[in-house]
């Protein structure tokens, strides 16, 4: 599996410069007007892998597959988006088809480049979509307790669904708090319970240090994960080569891209993990959650390895690397054989073995 980011904010916030710059194409139009993004822009991109390089490369493999993270340019949002105002139905529509939101909001000054609400306060901005948002999930609940539909739902359900609405009518957001809830609500396709990233758009001067728009919102969404990136230079780089990109951010003293930094934490945010094979034919990594059973594992690569499983041949990519290859692993005592009810690790190489 590979995971799905959705790009949202308020109109000219910088979504379209980005997508085009994280997904190295010009298919976002960006413009200074609003709703200039209408149907959402879908980019996918490889997650560049180095120790996947280095196992092709042991392998001698005739193909290399990374796995790969997919963002959507969604239309930006008004105020009233939840009673149709702007593209409100469609926006709140596409959002619930990705798996983690990218708040993006603006933190840069620019007379040439106009603000919906005619002043920058990112932090007010964050609040109109969240509180959107929440209008949205509680008509959902609403709907779904309509005295017609209330009587295809378990007690449980209700149960569930009238603390959440209860929440969501206080202006505070889902929280999902086990296992039950995520499968009742995950189905009713609210919009509060995805996992986001705060993304803070900066000029270049203020990519290091922040400024006082990005300390607003560390200010009042302390417990959230947030980035500073800067859309242009993410634009800029996406135009380079290898050489070109290294020279030019070792210039502006850029360790990672914004495009590397967003990865990691959607990553992190999604509890995921990668996992390799690799042979003569094919390298290629394959993304799962965290915790995963190795028969789970299996079905990724092929839905019938599941039911067919045997067991799991696993060699960590740290000594795969080392060794040269499974086999040299296996002479020297690192290849394991692993049943049914072992855990995926991140970096682990894995060879199946199920009943034909």
């Amino acid at each position: 599996m590979g995971f799905k980011c959705g790009i949202v904010g308020l109109p000219n916030v910088g979504k379209s410069t980005l997508f085009n710059a994280l997904t190295a194409s010009k298919n976002a139009e960006a413009a200074n007007f609003p709703f200039c993004t209408i149907d959402p822009n879908i980019g996918i991109v490889d997650v560049i892998d180095n120790r996947l390089d280095q196992l092709s490369k042991l392998s001698n493999s005739k193909k290399k597959i990374y796995a790969n993270i997919t963002f959507v340019d969604i239309a930006g949002l008004v105020k009233g988006a939840s009673k149709g105002e702007g593209l409100g139905n469609k926006f709140l529509s596409h959002i619930r088809e990705v798996d983690a939101i990218i708040h993006l909001v603006r933190c840069f000054d620019s007379e040439k480049i106009s603000h919906v609400n005619s002043k920058i306060s990112p932090a007010d901005d964050l609040e109109i979509i969240k509180t959107e948002i929440i209008l949205s999930d509680l008509d959902v609940i609403n709907r779904k307790l309509d005295k017609s539909k209330k009587k295809l739902l378990t007690e449980k359900e209700i149960s569930i669904l009238e603390e959440k609405s209860k929440l969501l009518s206080d202006g505070k957001e889902v929280k999902i708090n086990d296992l039950e809830e995520e499968k009742i609500l995950t189905s009713a396709g609210l919009l509060s319970i995805k996992p986001k990233i705060i993304v803070c758009n900066v000029d270049e001067e203020n990519l290091s240090e922040g400024n006082q728009h990005t300390k607003q919102v560390q200010s009042k969404y302390s417990g959230e994960k947030i980035l500073n990136i800067c859309a242009d230079i993410e634009d800029q780089l996406s135009g380079l080569d290898k050489n070109e990109k290294e020279t030019f951010m070792q210039e502006i003293g850029l360790n990672k891209t914004g495009l590397n930094r967003l990865i990691k934490e959607g990553y992190d945010l999604l509890n995921l993990n990668t996992f390799f094979t690799s042979g003569p034919e094919e390298s290629r990594a394959w993304t799962i959650r965290k915790n995963t059973l190795a028969p789970k594992a299996a079905s990724v690569i092929h839905t019938d390895f599941e039911k067919n499983f045997i067991r799991a041949e696993a060699v960590s990519c740290e000594d795969f690397i080392k060794f040269g290859s499974a086999e040299k692993c296996k002479e020297n005592g690192k290849l394991r054989i692993e049943g049914k009810d072992y855990i995926v690790k991140d970096g682990d190489v894995l060879y199946f073995r199920v009943n034909p």
